[in-house]
């Protein structure tokens, strides 16, 4: 096996550990809009579009934030939570009002945890449901509220 084998072969099997999981807290339909940022994010792209998922894209080619996606899929991990942050900044305008936003995480312990949900609030996203695995866990959130567009009379 060759070099860019072996990566895409360890590439695709790490996506695949985590991508479960995420697909499950997002709910994501097939055909739904789905953005992917952090360490692999092509990888994860590429797992998405072998199980089917058409709209995909990585944060390298989304375009402009227009609010466009139904879902924001993060793999967060051997990062900080504070770097986090600076990438919600952006991140958030790329999700719908009712987009959710699904970031993995390596294994924290609870000051992590609290740090993780404080900085999803501060971005205005509120925690809907989780998950705890051997190798990190997962959280979903949702803007606080999501009010649809009046109609006008």
């Amino acid at each position: 096996m060759n070099g860019a084998a072996m990566r895409q072969s360890r590439l695709t099997s790490t996506s695949e550990a985590i991508i479960e999981p995420m697909i499950d807290l997002a709910r994501c339909p097939k055909l739904g809009r789905i953005i992917v940022a952090g360490a692999d994010s092509a990888a994860l792209m590429f797992e998405l579009h072998r199980r089917g998922y058409v709209r995909v894209a990585t944060t390298a080619n989304c375009g402009l934030p227009a609010g466009q996606y139904d879902v924001a899929l993060v793999d967060w991990r051997a990062r900080s939570i504070k770097a986090l942050e600076a990438t919600l900044d952006w991140l958030v305008d790329f999700l719908t009002p009712a987009g959710v936003l699904v970031v993995w995480i390596d294994p924290q312990e609870p000051a992590g945890n609290r740090k993780l949900r404080a900085t999803l609030e501060k971005h205005g996203l509120a925690v809907e449901a989780g998950t705890v695995r051997e190798h990190g866990s997962a959280v979903s959130a949702q803007r606080f509220e999501f009010k649809p567009i009046s109609r006008v009379a």
